[in-house]
């Protein structure tokens, strides 16, 4: 019985010999609920029912065999425990359904007592490895980052220092260029602060007129000004007992800045056309892409602030500068923009993905989000092609991509991510779990990537 969904687990049975459909769904139905397809092409119809928990595949049929369809299977449904039945059993075709991604294989005529045996070891694996990605995706709500993506050198520095400073209260400065996530470090920072169930209220500084952000921040009593028909708490005392996070902080003026240096030195403040002090208890987290020490020197920005402001210097990467981190940002990229927008996209070809990586982004990380998602919008299959590839990021790197993937290190980055991979499971000894750690990513992540490079022929 599965015990999530309280109902028995599902076992699907392939093959094209009808009496040993039956044979096995008698022997099975006392334990299981059985499913049967006499076809590779019949299976694929029966697992996009869902609800499939194994499959049970002859490696012998007509048309698309056995292997080609556990290839599929993993692919597809990463979750299904497949195990292979033949009468042509050798260690050779054993050790390639292994590689595969089979979780084990039987000889005909199957010993039903062997199977069953397999079938409960399957399932309870089955379970672990579920119950660990559950495990895994509560340490991703409890460290705060798992929205996040990198696994270059350049942002496991820039992790580290998230997970230092957010149990504090010191104010934090993030500094990157536009569109390098900026607003998501400092929610993780937020989120792994003790301030955590306190609200989050961030302000985009640049949008807003001087006038217009003073009451913004500080909100206004009423009768301040034309329009102000009632008091409005500004967005302090709207952070209050959390974290307010002020984004391109470097655009606002003299004056304000002034008023911003008090509320960091004594957490009080009048509201606009006031006179009540009001007491607040915030955490300031600042951002900005300007080069605040030249804008110090020239005279835009206060001295006194800047040091308020720098107690954590946080520094962000370009994407450029962890370009080695384009395809895992890709692949999540395109699960959640296939979901939302309710495409069927596996995944990108190499040649697609070495133009991504000899492009030089300047729009960083929100670029990229942008491409990804009218790629998978006007996907003109169930892989992104170079045709997908919009046109200016083409035109940009046409002549270009393969002196800049030998520049990374030889070869298309996605290449360079796949021997990375390899290495670090290697030195892990195969253990999926260690490598995942290793690598910065979840388990899931790195089952489904070893499944696309399985069925690219890659392993």
């Amino acid at each position: 019985m599965d015990a999530k969904t309280n109902r028995r687990p599902l076992v699907l049975v392939v093959d094209d010999d009808k009496n040993t459909r039956e044979g096995l769904e008698r022997a099975l139905r006392r334990l299981y609920d059985v499913r049967q397809a006499e076809s590779a092409p019949r299976a694929m119809e029966e697992l996009a029912r869902g609800g499939v928990d194994v499959m049970l595949a002859d490696l012998r049929m007509p048309g698309m065999d056995g292997m080609e369809l556990l290839r599929r299977v993993q692919a597809r449904y990463p979750d299904v425990v497949c195990l292979l039945l033949t009468a042509y059993g050798s260690v050779e075709t054993a050790v390639e359904a292994m590689k595969q991604g089979a979780y084990d294989f039987l000889t005909k005529p199957v010993n039903l007592d062997h199977l069953e045996v397999v079938l409960e070891r399957a399932l309870q694996s089955r379970a672990m490895e579920a119950r660990v990605e559950e495990l895994e995706g509560r340490l991703d709500d409890k460290y705060g980052m798992e929205r996040i993506i990198g696994q270059a050198p350049e942002m496991r520095h820039v992790f580290d220092l998230i997970r230092q400073a957010a149990p504090t209260q010191a104010t934090v400065l993030v500094r990157g260029a536009s569109g390098t996530g900026k607003e998501l470090v400092a929610q993780a920072v937020h989120r792994l602060s003790g301030r955590a169930r306190g609200p989050f209220v961030a302000v985009h500084c640049a949008a807003l007129s001087p006038t217009l952000l003073e009451s913004e921040l500080f909100g206004h009593e009423r009768g301040a000004f034309t329009g102000a028909t009632a008091r409005r708490k500004g967005r302090f005392e709207q952070a209050d007992g959390g974290t307010l996070f002020l984004d391109e902080i470097s655009e606002i003026d003299a004056s304000l800045q002034v008023k911003l240096l008090r509320v960091l030195e004594t957490r009080t403040f009048e509201r606009v056309g006031g006179e009540e002090t009001v007491s607040v208890d915030i955490r300031l987290i600042a951002a900005t892409n300007r080069n605040l020490e030249e804008w110090v020197k020239q005279g835009k920005f206060r001295e006194d602030l800047y040091f308020r402001l720098n107690v954590v210097d946080i520094n962000l990467p370009t994407l450029a500068q962890r370009a080695a981190d384009i395809p895992l940002l890709c692949d999540a990229f395109i699960r959640e923009y296939a979901d939302k927008h309710g495409r069927v996209i596996a995944g990108m070809t190499p040649e697609a993905a070495e133009l991504l990586g000899a492009y030089p982004w300047p729009g960083n990380v929100r670029e990229l989000r942008n491409t990804i998602e009218k790629m998978v919008v006007l996907a003109h299959s169930d892989r992104l092609g170079v045709r997908d590839v919009p046109p200016n990021i083409r035109d940009a790197v046409k002549g270009h991509a393969p002196a800049r993937a030998r520049a990374a290190g030889g070869g298309a980055l996605a290449d360079i991510e796949r021997d990375r991979i390899l290495a670090v499971l290697a030195s892990k000894q195969q253990n999926r779990s260690q490598a995942a750690v290793e690598l910065g990513i979840s388990r899931r992540t790195l089952i489904r990537k070893l499944h696309a490079y399985r069925e690219q022929g890659l392993l």
